[in-house]
């Protein structure tokens, strides 16, 4: 019986763990157990290369672990590695896998490869849970260390911006590592990376005053030369902030023309949008306070080009000399760019170099110096926005979604885009009002991505100026869309009225704290992401499950063509506001300062009648949001 081949591989197959066979150069899979074949179901795996087998999986490196243990017979061993694998009906489902690699050899001779691994996805989502109850309690230089970093990077156009930031896995107190992307005055963005030595406050302090320097400089138009030179005079003077070293690379993202100085820093690393790689040359700069000069070469990244500029935590990881991992690190980063190693379909290609780089070469190493990368790829530039409308309240809803998806192209946070539309919505409303009722008045909408990444927009009409009445429920739009932007102004003549509002768009850095959570895990399986909604779900006021018609949910536009209709509603259910009420707002997708008055006036009908009203809606929905600003809930 132990003599008949078929009986050991029925032993095999019930082993409950991960285990596949591979055999000769090519590694064709002979054997995988059954729990191997429930994680890649539906697959084609017998005498099949291993590379074909796990062919979803070529840029997340276990393919080249396989071929790394035959080629060297040295057994790799992997813990808590992150895989998003494929499904037959293209769902990709993510896991946590610890693993061990190890060659195969008969009479001395290497057959194949042996793969054994267990599945620990339960276990490292638990931890996460467990992470993410203590993650106020951070140490008070972690605080500061994110204080000192900026708080964003600027959306600009032609250009994608991403970082990230992990602390020292040896000492987690945070170090002097900084990354900065600096909006020059001619539109060009510098972009920086910085290494203080060592670790603690002393080195966050001086971090914070190297960067301040070159921020000023830099902010003011100073030649990377000059700014480089006032940082260094800093660094000369100050004993902790000796030998830093800096990359600096100045950008002209309409053009592609680039300048940088490394000053002691690594080169940076440029990934072609066909995957090759480059490291730029060193151009000799000397670390700062240490008496040398900073030569400055010139270079070009054609449109699709991704620069990546990183500290050299990345490049000093156990176990690996300086060549072996450069090698991969461009590999790595060649890999993510394009969307062959985890999967991620929403970030662009530079948040993926960014945050799947330092995951997938930290995970099979650790680090014992912090770890900074900044990346910028150049994209083609979004055109500007134009529409002429005609005046009526029935435009405002298509035109909210135009808006959304041209800032969606630019890069805009959900944040941004919020308060975007709903600022540009109350112009609208306004210059429909003013452009009058014949059929031939129109309103023009215009928008445009300045190249200091401010966004700016104009809502004309040539209606006549209405000043503003005092009304208790009306004259909240204006107010309401300047505390959603930077700046508003409203012009007017005898020919009509011009709004304009303008607001700094900004996409936020990540700082990662732990290499075994550094990338939010998806919930599995990942959904393909859902498509782009073509208008806004209908509005509609719902009765509550068994709750009768005072306990309601409103769905949909809270507006001006669908305000007037909800508080007659809710006064129809009410009584006239006699009887007690709920009303869940957090399935409204728009809030308008029409709503807003609706809302109070039906508060006020229901305050006079001493019957209590609850508004209510979930943390962060638009509806809480906008009702926060004008306090008809109070903020969260």
């Amino acid at each position: 019986m132990a003599e008949d081949p078929s009986l050991l591989l029925t032993a095999v197959d019930q082993v409950p763990f991960i285990l596949a066979v591979c055999e000769g150069p090519d590694l064709r899979v002979l054997s995988l157990s059954a729990a191997t074949r429930s994680v890649l179901a539906g697959r084609e795996y017998l005498g099949r290369p291993i590379s074909e087998v796990l062919s979803d999986l070529a840029g997340q490196q276990f393919v080249d672990a396989y071929h790394d243990v035959y080629r060297t017979g040295e057994p790799i061993m992997g813990r808590e590695w992150r895989a998003h694998i494929k499904g037959p009906d293209g769902s990709v489902h993510e896991m946590f896998a610890n693993f061990t690699i190890t060659p195969w050899t008969v009479d001395g001779e290497r057959r194949g490869v042996i793969g054994v691994g267990f599945d620990v996805t339960e276990m490292v989502r638990q931890r996460q849970v467990v992470a993410e109850r203590y993650e106020a309690s951070r140490t008070v230089v972690t605080a500061l260390q994110r204080e000192l970093l900026p708080p964003g990077l600027p959306v600009l156009p032609g250009a994608r911006i991403a970082a990230s930031y992990l602390l020292a896995e040896a000492d987690t107190a945070a170090g002097g590592d900084w990354f900065d992307a600096v909006v020059q005055r001619d539109g060009r963005i510098a972009l920086i990376v910085g290494d203080v030595v060592g670790h603690g406050v002393t080195a966050s302090g001086v971090m914070g005053q190297l960067r301040a320097v070159l921020q000023d400089r830099l902010e003011e138009g100073a030649p990377i030369a000059d700014a480089l030179a006032a940082a260094d005079r800093f660094a000369a003077r100050v004993p902790a902030a000796h030998a830093t070293t800096v990359v600096l690379a100045v950008l002209d993202t309409s053009s592609g023309d680039m300048t940088y100085c490394t000053a002691g820093h690594p080169a940076p690393l440029v990934v072609a949008p066909a995957g090759t790689t480059r490291y730029l040359p060193l151009t000799g700069g000397a670390p700062l306070g240490t008496g040398g000069d900073f030569p400055v070469r010139r270079e070009h990244l054609d449109e699709g080009d991704l620069l990546l500029l990183f500290s050299d935590g990345i490049l000093e990881r156990p176990g690996r000399d300086h060549a072996s991992s450069a090698a991969e690190l461009a590999h790595v980063a060649a890999d993510s760019a394009a969307g062959r190693a985890l999967h991620d379909p929403a970030a662009t290609p530079a948040e993926r170099v960014c945050a799947q780089t330092v995951e997938l070469l930290v995970r099979a190493t650790g680090h014992t110096d912090d770890i900074t990368l900044l990346a910028v790829q150049r994209v083609p530039v979004v055109e500007d926005l134009l529409l002429t409308l005609p005046a009526s309240p029935t435009e405002l809803r298509s035109t909210r979604r135009r808006v959304g998806e041209w800032l969606g192209r630019l890069g805009a946070t959900t944040e941004d885009v919020f308060a975007f539309q709903h600022a540009l919505g109350e112009l609208l409303a306004n210059a429909v009002e003013h452009a009058g009722a014949a059929p031939s008045a129109t309103v023009t909408v215009r928008a445009t991505l300045t190249p200091a990444g401010v966004v700016e927009a104009s809502v004309t009409d040539e209606g006549r100026w209405m000043e503003p009445r005092e009304q208790a429920n009306r004259g909240r739009g204006l107010a309401l869309a300047a505390q959603l932007v930077s700046v508003l102004t409203v012009d007017h003549d005898e020919t009509g009225t011009v709004a304009r509002i303008s607001k700094p768009l900004s996409h936020p850095a990540r700082l990662l704290d732990d290499p075994h959570t550094s990338a939010v895990p998806s919930p599995i399986p990942v959904p393909a992401p859902a498509p782009t909604p073509t208008s806004e779900p209908e509005f509609r006021i719902i009765e509550r499950d068994g709750a009768g018609e005072t306990h309601v949910l409103i769905e949909g536009p809270l507006d001006i063509t669908t305000a007037d209709l909800a508080r007659r509603e809710l006064l129809r259910r009410s009584r006239g506001g006699t009887v007690p009420m709920t009303v869940d707002l957090t399935a409204v997708t728009h809030l308008s300062s029409a709503g807003v008055s609706a809302l109070h006036r039906v508060a006020g009908q229901h305050a006079a009648q001493d019957a209590p009203l609850a508004l209510d809606a979930a943390d962060g929905s638009p509806a809480q949001v906008i009702l926060a600003l004008v306090s008809l809930l109070p903020p969260r």
